[in-house]
């Protein structure tokens, strides 16, 4: 049920955000001139999704030819097109001056008076429901559609009284919190793996000494090689797409560059093809590592995880020999794929045919314990990171089903137990 249709309760009924927010207006006869710098936050500095805080630009007051002037507690709202749809907005919590500008493309909003808490106002924001409605009521040209401020301001928001408010801010923000800091150790995590790899594919596991080639150093016992030496190449290919009983309804992962996050496992496919389509392309299995050779992503890495799958023509696959470990050749292909990428032909649209492709010279293992003993270490990092990813996207479904039944009074917060989600909680959190 949309939110405007729930029934909120005995009790509750619903306002104007205008009543109780208005848009900030800049003083007359304001100086600028009497400041030496002023913060500026341009719309790519506005954030997406939940965190508060713009990243602001200390610029002369002479810099700044035109803006939208704000003040400290300031909500400021994306109004154009698709900013306002992917949630670009900011809650100016501190500010190094007393007032600040940003791109004209935002709407500032700020309480009325001491009985509103903005965090609510900036949570219900983002409400899907909320999103939809506003999207709805922009006007102008197509791409270029603004959030009239008038439709922000008539928009329905539920009267709540400022300590029932403050409550329900404190809950939501205790998630976003969490959320921030699963955030933060996925990309410590990540961190972690560059380093390691860095390590891992230039010095090895067995602390042996390294030998200088064109490529960068590497270990001593390490071989050159090409690329067709780890195991049989497959470029894949599209089933015919007019001939529908080779989709419709099928179970077999069909990758496309876009499926692919370079250095990460392939879980998930746009697409699927049936065993009719199977027939017609080339299949490859799980173990295999997906290479992007065309295109613009050309250099993308990804790890096949189905047991059976196919690729479109833009990959080019490695179907490990019994020579090498296959996650150990998923990695190697990606600490690789800079390298391999320079080798592209010069094109508007770079090409790596498998040719090329196959022939391509890197350094390798040959000792299997060894390859093992590496994607065991970086295998690891990676579980790491599923897991922090894993728990940040559970905290924020927890944030939209809690929003929702928060603001329809079907939940109260006198009901939650958030004390797991405390500052507390996470401010050990280590990778």
């Amino acid at each position: 049920m949309s939110l405007f249709e729930a029934d909120l309760g005995e009790g509750r009924q619903w306002s104007r955000v205008g009543d109780g927010y208005c848009v900030t207006r800049k003083p007359r006869g304001l100086d600028r001139s009497a400041f030496p710098e002023i913060p500026f936050a341009a719309m790519e500095a506005i954030p997406q999704g939940g965190a508060y805080a713009p990243v602001f630009t200390m610029k002369p007051p002479e810099a700044i030819a035109s803006g939208t002037y704000f003040e400290r507690g300031d909500i400021l709202v994306g109004k154009i097109t698709p900013s306002f749809e992917n949630g670009k907005q900011a809650l100016v919590n501190d500010l190094p001056a007393p007032f600040g500008y940003a791109t004209t493309e935002v709407i500032p909003l700020r309480p009325r008076d001491d009985g509103h808490d903005p965090r609510l106002l900036f949570f219900y924001l983002l409400h899907p429901d909320v999103r939809h409605y506003v999207a709805e009521r922009m006007e102008g040209s197509t791409g270029r559609k603004r959030v009239p401020e008038n439709v922000l301001l008539d928009l329905p928001i539920p009267l709540l009284d400022l300590e029932v408010q403050v409550a329900m801010a404190d809950a939501l923000e205790a998630i976003q919190q969490a959320s921030s800091a699963e955030s933060r150790c996925e990309l410590m995590a990540q961190d972690l793996k560059r380093s390691a790899m860095r390590v891992l594919f230039t010095r090895g596991v067995n602390g042996e000494a390294q030998k200088e080639t064109e490529i960068g150093p590497v270990p001593e016992s390490w071989e050159q090689m090409p690329i067709s030496a780890l195991g049989q190449i497959i470029t894949g290919n599209t089933p015919p797409t007019k001939d529908i009983a080779n989709y419709v309804n099928g179970e077999i992962p069909f990758i496309a560059p876009g499926d692919i996050e370079h250095g990460r496992a392939i879980t998930w496919t746009e697409k699927f093809v049936t065993k009719k389509g199977l027939e017609k392309s080339r299949p490859i299995k799980g173990g295999a590592t997906c290479f992007v050779c065309i295109g613009s992503t050309i250099g993308k890495v990804g790890f096949a995880t189905a047991q059976v799958c196919v690729t479109n023509q833009q990959i080019n696959s490695i179907i490990p020999n019994d020579r090498f470990d296959p996650l150990f050749v998923f990695f190697l292909m990606t600490y690789w794929a800079d390298q391999i990428r320079k080798e592209a032909s010069p094109s508007p649209v770079p090409i790596l045919s498998k040719g090329v492709f196959q022939q391509i010279e890197i350094f390798s293992s040959v000792d299997k314990v060894e390859q093992k003993k590496t994607s065991t270490v970086l295998a690891a990092i990676d579980r790491k990171i599923d897991l922090h990813r894993h728990k940040r996207a559970v905290l924020d479904e927890l944030f939209k089903a809690l929003l929702h039944k928060l603001m329809t009074g079907e939940i109260h917060v006198a009901d939650l137990d958030l004390s797991a989600l405390s500052p507390q909680a996470f401010s050990e959190v280590a990778v």
